[in-house]
């Protein structure tokens, strides 16, 4: 990294530290690149958020999502990627080297890996945040397996309410769905098998308003949107469904994205600007694993590579 002033010159810069960031900066510092990831507001991504990820390779006990974040971050760092506690907020992609401004300064990148990731989004009511990873989730494939023989509610209408909530019932002893309309929104084959299994139960015009528990999920509190009616319900559990959206807000107008408003990458993670790429959640709306994220990321820094070995752009030039 070459600096001048204020402002940093880097071979490869990576937006954001969650699992696809990191691998990311893994496979470029072993490229010796020296990549620089810039954390943004959580190290480890959404993955540090999880309590326990019990499907990541070569953990067969379990890892916490917090730990497993700082061994991504060690390993990259153990070859030279250099992890700064910074966030970008404007990004110039119209020229090359690519111009990033941050909280602490101001980069020149010949290459960005942009894995910013994507937030579920919340119901936003009393006790959801409090009891997020004690029974609130938003991942069925990353916590499903700790509600065995248990009770659960999800709430959404859409595909991935109703495929979440189906494969919940293979743990669950009950599978509640809650949706604030009178009809699922999901796709017809979806409602067929949904309304057809014997664990899963619905409850129609209805909102939580509020997650009801001290140390885990114990009760929600619901009102029916028609009749004004309030009730509790008891549950050991609350997935919530209601949609992602993908942090890519720093990107519109520069990037081709999706009408949901993912960045659109091909098979080598390659963006509609050249020596730009994505990975992880930013540009994977379907599966949102860390083990699929941290492969987005391997195959993007790679791609990055590929892209240096063949630019006749000189590193360390002025812009």
């Amino acid at each position: 990294m070459s600096t001048n002033g204020n402002e940093k010159r880097v071979k490869v810069l990576i937006l954001g530290s969650g699992p696809a960031g990191l691998s990311a900066a893994l496979y470029a510092a072993r490229a010796e690149l020296a990549p620089v990831v810039l954390t943004g507001i959580q190290i480890g991504g959404q993955a540090a958020l999880t309590h326990v990820i019990e499907n990541y390779p070569g953990f067969p006990t379990g890892v916490g999502g917090a730990e497993l974040g700082e061994l991504f971050q060690k390993q990259a760092e153990n070859f030279g990627a250099k992890v700064e506690f910074d966030m970008a907020h404007e990004v110039d992609l119209s020229q090359h080297p690519f111009k990033v401004t941050t909280d602490g300064g101001e980069y020149k990148a010949d290459t960005l890996i942009l894995s910013t990731g994507a937030n579920p989004t919340h119901l936003e009511v009393p006790g959801e945040v409090e009891l997020t990873g004690r029974g609130v989730s938003y991942c069925a494939t990353c916590d499903g397996w700790f509600f065995k023989d248990k009770k659960v509610v999800i709430v959404g209408g859409g595909d991935s309410a109703v495929e979440e909530g189906l494969f919940i019932t293979r743990y669950a002893s009950s599978v509640t769905l809650i949706h604030r309309r009178d009809e699922l929104r999901a796709s017809p084959v979806l409602q067929k098998r949904a309304k057809e299994h014997p664990k899963m139960n619905f409850i129609w015009d209805t909102v939580i308003t509020e997650v009801v528990g001290s140390s885990k999920v114990e009760s929600l509190k619901l009102k029916n949107l028609k009749t004004g009616a309030e009730s509790t319900f008891e549950t050991d559990g609350l997935f919530i469904f209601i949609g992602h959206v993908p942090n890519t807000q720093m990107f519109r107008g520069q990037l081709e994205m999706s009408d949901l408003g993912y960045v659109i990458v091909n098979d080598k993670m390659e963006t509609s600007v050249q020596g730009v790429f994505a990975a992880g959640e930013i540009a994977d709306p379907h599966f949102r694993q860390v083990v699929t994220s941290a492969g987005m990321g391997a195959a993007a820094a790679i791609q990055a590579t590929r892209f240096l070995e063949a630019s006749t752009i000189p590193f360390g030039n002025p812009a």
